[in-house]
Formats: C-alpha cells, structure tokens, sequence
C-alpha cells in the first residue's frame, strides 16, 4: 500500500518531468496557429476541424484496442467467454457508418475550402465580420524569388524593396509572384498559405492582413546553397505608418532599371534589406517572360509567333536571343546568330 507521503513525491515527479517535456517547446512561435491574417485564420480552423473529425475515429480506436487486450486476455476468467461469436449487425453498423460519416464530412469541407481558399480568387470579407467593399482596390505587390533573396516592386507605387515588404493593415493584398531562374515558395505563415514561385510563370495570391506586427516571411522550397537565410520581414503597419514607410523608400532608395535587376540577380547570401524610390514599369513582365537582358526575346513574342503558324524553317537557325541561361559575368552577353548576316530575319525583331 502506498502511503500519502510516497505519493506526493510521485505527483512531484510527474509534474516535473511533464513540465521538463514543455520546455524545448517554450520558445517556439505558433503563428500557423495563432496568423494575423484572415485567409491564414481561415486556414488553421480547417486544420483543426479536420483534426478533430479525425480523432473522433483514432481515440475512440485507440481505446477500444486497451479494452479488448484487457478484457479477453488469457488470464480473464469471466464466464462470459463465447468462442463460437462472428457477426453482429449492429456492430457492424457502428464500424463502418462512423469512418463513412467523417469521410463524407471531410470531403465536404475539403471541396468548400478548396474554392473558398481559392489562392487566386479575390478576397469577398477582410475578416468574419466585415465584408468587403467592391469599390475597395487591393494593394498590388509584384514578387521575384532571386538567389537568394526576395524582390517587392509596387508598381502603383513606383518603388521596390530587397527582402522587406509592407502593407497596411485591413487592406486586400494581391499578389503576383515569379522566379529568376529556380522555383522557390513564397511563404508568410502569418498572412496566408504558401505559394509557389516558378521561373517563366506567374501565380497569384490574394490575401490580407489584419493586426499590426512585424511578421516573417521567407522561401520554404529547398533552392540551393543560401536557401537557409532566404528570408524577409513583413511589416502590417497602420495606414499612416505605410505611407511614411513608402515616403522613406521614395526618399532614400535607388533607381531599379533592368541593368540594376541583372546585378541584383547575381547569387548572393544573407542579403541586407533595401529599397530602390524608382522601379522600371515593365521590369516585372520581362522577368516573367524572361527578356530582362538586351537582345533576349520575350516568350510573350515567342508564343505569339507559334500562335500565327511559326516563322518558317528558316527560323531554326535564327537563335538570336533564345539563350537564357546567361553567363553571370557578363550578363549583356548573347549567342551570336548562325545565319547568315546578310540574310534578313524571317519575322520582325521585337525588343522588349
């Protein structure tokens, strides 16, 4: 018989080792669990909902599995032992109509959710309880994932920044979002979902953010050797806290042209956050079609020339400006055509 005294000490125990257990966990941000942003909300309650109709099969399993290993073991001499049982209709029903429900209800969910959390859909609410207005316009922020660092053009705004974005709080964001030349994942768990960046490809993410904070974003697909400190910093400031962080990048920035954007897309790591108060209107359209560099045809141009039947055989050895993995030297550098000089090409050049 265990006295009160030994008792106490095992309670002791247990309660340390309980608290011992919590305490790697002390430090950790749950912000997936606690996001600042309406979609991202969104988001952790369909986690949690299907959490739970999941462990409404797994514990009532797990327990049921303790009790039947404790009721018919070897040792249990209950005289209600019935070797010769094999069927029961209504246990039968209860097996197979309870996991048949959850799945039913998780299908449902799972297809609302699906549409609902539409990445590319525009916002319809700025939180539970306030919709938005559709004369509201949302924040147009244009993304680039470079090696390794992230490039933020406003091009309502005329500015850029490198590895830091910012947005004013209860306002729909929209972005758009590509890569220089390796697919990484744009990804603010605060803000919203992650989304895929895709060289020579354009995807989109519709999001808002609802309490002020400085929040982290950063690349969550594994891109190479400074993947690890391909991180930035997201700012949800008030309105007048935006516009005096805009009225700071337009007053202590730089100019981002296209030759600026080829020397920024040079690989480099742990890259410090700065602005540029003058980004070029059409740079992020050449990004996505990948004629940034002099003399690279656009893939805009390319398809619509395949779109009106093609340029002829002649074509074939027509390669000016079809290279796009430039040396990163020398990044005016171009293959030289194969053809002829003399002989003009088979379709008008474009320049981008």
């Amino acid at each position: 018989m265990i006295s009160h005294r030994s008792a106490v000490p095992a309670r002791l125990l247990r309660s340390v080792a309980i608290l011992a257990c919590a305490l790697p966990l002390a430090g950790c941000d749950w912000v997936v669990m606690n996001p600042a942003g309406d979609i991202a909300i969104q988001q952790r309650d369909l986690i949690l909902i299907s959490t739970v109709l999941m462990l409404l099969i797994i514990v009532p399993v797990m327990a049921l599995t303790i009790f039947f290993a404790r009721r018919y073991r070897a040792s249990n001499d209950r005289d209600d032992y019935d070797p010769d049982w094999d069927h029961s209709t209504s246990l039968e029903l209860i097996i197979w109509s309870a996991p048949l429900l959850i799945i039913i209800c998780l299908g449902a969910i799972t297809w609302v959710s699906t549409h609902l959390l539409d990445p590319y859909r525009p916002l319809a609410r700025i939180d539970a309880q306030r919709p938005l207005s559709p004369t509201v316009a949302p924040l147009e922020v244009q993304v680039v994932a470079l090696d390794w660092k992230w490039l933020f053009i406003y091009p309502e705004l005329g500015i850029a920044t490198v590895n830091e974005l910012a947005a004013p709080v209860d306002t729909p964001i929209h972005f758009s979002i590509t890569a220089s030349n390796v697919m990484n994942s744009f990804y603010v768990p605060a803000l919203a979902g992650q989304i895929y960046a895709m060289p020579g490809m354009e995807t989109s993410l519709h999001a808002v953010v609802n309490k002020p904070g400085n929040y982290e974003g950063f690349s969550a697909n594994y891109s190479g050797a400074g993947f690890s400190d391909m991180r930035f910093r997201f700012h949800a400031l008030d309105p007048a806290g935006f516009r005096a962080w805009v009225a700071r990048a337009k007053a202590g920035g730089g100019i981002l042209d296209r030759q600026a954007y080829l020397t920024l897309a040079r690989p480099s790591e742990k890259e410090p956050a700065r602005r540029f108060a003058v980004a070029e209107p059409s740079l992020f359209r050449a990004v996505v079609n990948m004629c940034v560099a002099p003399g690279q045809r656009c893939m805009s141009d390319l398809m619509r020339i395949d779109g009106e039947g093609g340029a002829g055989k002649e074509s074939a050895r027509d390669t000016r400006g079809l290279r796009h993995d430039i040396p990163r030297e020398n990044p005016s550098h171009m293959e030289r055509p194969t053809a002829d000089p003399s002989t003009p090409p088979p379709h008008r050049e474009i320049n981008p």
